[in-house]
């Protein structure tokens, strides 16, 4: 899983079948539905569709994509949500994080060892509470973000929600450009053994990206400058 999620994050265009021939031509024995059952467990699938990819819940009601051609201008006007593996000495954790796409902040995250939705819900509760309400979220058709609980709760909230294409990771850019890094300058260049260790070295890059890191996209600002420009703004406009 761990060989998967570091080829994935380079290349997330890779279905089962070119992973499969992958690790094979590393001399793993696997075939494809040890691969394709693998891709399921992590809630993963490649950026084209195709008829491995993971599904969401039949049942549950999608959304139409909302940010196409939408021109984002301020801070707190669209917010995106994704959870990605987290590969760890022994087994594995996942990661949810939610982005504002304007100022690329990392609003608020929480590490879990399954994928639930209200544990989904709380995140999202956790981050408005915190912050105050987005107008749009957007997120994957993944089963957790369809879920009654989650969509209610941002129905309830009067927050509009937009759904990525099925198969169209590339909807969620930012955010999948972030688990890029965190993943290439945190995450594979440690080993931790257990989810306190895990949890520790998560808020130490969340720190460092947020406050520190500068961003070619953002005229080599940084997150919270963006973002902190974006609130006096908003304030200014309400008074």
């Amino acid at each position: 899983m761990k060989l998967i999620d570091e080829q994935y994050t380079k290349h997330p265009h890779m279905g089962v079948p070119s992973m499969t021939r992958l690790q094979k031509d590393k001399g793993l024995k696997v075939n494809h539905k040890r691969i394709a059952r693998l891709y399921k467990v992590m809630d993963i699938c490649s950026l084209a569709p195709g008829p491995h990819t993971s599904k969401g819940c039949k049942e549950h009601k999608k959304y139409p994509y909302l940010l196409r051609n939408l021109a984002i201008e301020r801070v707190h006007q669209v917010w995106a949500t994704d959870i990605t593996y987290i590969p760890m000495e022994k087994g594995f954790f996942y990661l949810m994080a939610i982005i504002d796409l304007k100022s690329r902040y990392i609003l608020h995250w929480s590490i879990s060892n399954s994928m639930e939705a209200e544990w989904c819900k709380q995140v999202m509760k956790e981050c408005v509470e915190e912050h105050g309400k987005p107008e749009i979220v957007n997120t994957d058709q993944g089963a957790q973000y369809t879920s009654d609980v989650f969509t209610d709760y941002l129905l309830e909230q009067n927050i509009q929600i937009s759904m990525d294409g099925k198969g169209r990771s590339i909807d969620n850019i930012f955010i999948e450009r972030f688990w890029r890094s965190i993943k290439y300058e945190k995450i594979y260049l440690n080993v931790y053994e257990n989810g306190q260790e895990l949890l520790l070295g998560i808020i130490e890059y969340m720190n460092y990206y947020n406050q520190e890191r500068r961003h070619q996209s953002l005229d080599n600002l940084r997150p919270i400058d963006i973002f902190e420009q974006g609130k006096k703004i908003a304030l200014q406009t309400q008074k």
